[in-house]
């Protein structure tokens, strides 16, 4: 049984690093090792499961559709033995996260490089889109995400709570003039996603809502364009502001409005089960709630 674990433990290494010596470095074994275990394991399911020339490495068709249940099998074992191993605080194995671009990028990635550098066996993968993923297919672990949450097989963890906030560049309100009440923005150029078609709804103090339809020339699927159309001084755009922080600090974004501001929406984790959340999981969701609180 360990002889089969250690082949498809090398077999996988051998397709995630790209080369039979970078798996044997890795794994901490000799080539000549992680030449026979590849071989005894191709012997054992009867097929060849690894294109092998002096440059170059691919999968057959067979390890192709061989490789996602080794890695399930592998995961659940370092999840097991995460489990076992209660008084220890390394995470261990592959955690894949999504998230959304912006708060992936400027959020989450930093804290998955913080815990790659700290823990030597804990490993990452983050898929960054504005767009929903089937999270069981491309086999999720965590999926953080901002706004109302929506229907999942998935266990919700709340992070943190944010509000979307009128944002322009200095240069733009120089240009065009700061708008004093939310009937001005009539006037003014709207910057938006193109997933998101409802009106811009708004809250001040005193609990006052309105709805506000911008006139939005510019409209893009990726957030980021829309950031960057932003700094460009092409319009007003309303932007989480966990998202904008770091460009309000630096001046490179002014507060439209800054009386008025979306209603609170949550940013959540989506997580596959709350029994026996694996170590690497939980160190994660503590760690970025902790650094969402205080951006």
């Amino acid at each position: 049984m360990l002889d089969d674990l250690d082949e498809m433990r090398t077999f996988q290494r051998i397709l995630a690093l790209g080369s039979l010596s970078a798996a044997a470095r890795d794994l901490g074994v000799s080539l000549a090792v992680v030449s026979k275990r590849l071989a005894t394991l191709e012997r054992r399911v009867g097929q060849r499961l690894i294109h092998r020339t002096t440059r170059s490495l691919s999968s057959t068709d067979e390890g192709t559709a061989l490789l996602p249940r080794i890695e399930r099998v592998l995961e659940a074992l370092d999840a097991a033995e995460d489990w076992i191993a209660e008084g220890r605080d390394e995470p261990v194995g592959t955690l894949r996260v999504s998230a959304p671009i912006s708060l992936g990028r400027l959020h989450v990635a930093p804290v998955l490089g913080a815990m790659m550098a700290a823990h030597p066996r804990f490993e990452t993968e983050l898929r960054l889109g504005d767009g929903l993923i089937d999270l069981m297919e491309a086999r999720i672990d965590v999926a953080v995400r901002i706004g109302p949450a929506q229907d999942s097989s998935y266990v919700m963890r709340k992070l943190a709570d944010s509000h979307r906030v009128l944002v322009a560049s200095p240069d733009y309100l120089d240009r065009r003039g700061r708008p004093k009440t939310p009937d001005d923005l009539a006037e003014h150029d709207g910057l938006r996603s193109i997933g998101w078609t409802g009106p811009w709804r708004l809250s001040n103090a005193s609990g006052t809502l309105v709805d506000i339809h911008p006139t939005c020339r510019l409209r893009s699927d990726n957030g980021e364009v829309v950031h960057d159309w932003g700094l460009q001084g092409r319009g007003i755009m309303l932007k989480s502001s966990i998202d904008v922080s770091t460009d309000l600090k630096l001046g490179r974004l002014e507060r439209v409005l800054p009386d008025w501001r979306s209603p609170a929406a949550p940013i959540y984790a989506l997580i596959p089960s709350a029994e026996h959340v694996a170590r690497k999981t939980r160190l994660f969701l503590t760690a970025l709630s902790d650094a969402l609180k205080s951006s």
